[in-house]
C-alpha cells in the first residue's frame, strides 16, 4: 500500500470519528436544550435525524476504508 493511500485512509477514519463525536454531541445537546426550553417533540426528532445522518455517514465511510484495506491485502 502506498503512503498516499494510507494517509488518505487515515484522514477518512479521523473524519468519521469526528462526525460520530459531533453526532453524539448534537443528539445529547439537542435533547438537553429541548428539555430546558420546552421545545415541541418535532424538534427532538429533528436532532435525532441529524444525528442519524451523521452516524450513517460515518459508518459508510468506515466501511469503505475497511473494504479498501481488505482489497489492498489481497
Amino acid at each position: 500500500m502506498s503512503d498516499h493511500k494510507a494517509t488518505n485512509q487515515q484522514k477518512q477514519t479521523k473524519l468519521a470519528s469526528l462526525v460520530m463525536l459531533a453526532s453524539v454531541a448534537v443528539l445529547m445537546g439537542g435533547s438537553w436544550v429541548g428539555g430546558v426550553l420546552g421545545l415541541p417533540v418535532r424538534y427532538a426528532f429533528l436532532f435525532d435525524f441529524i444525528a442519524l445522518a451523521g452516524f450513517a455517514f460515518a459508518m459508510i465511510t468506515l466501511f469503505r476504508v475497511w473494504r479498501a484495506r481488505q482489497q489492498d491485502g489481497e
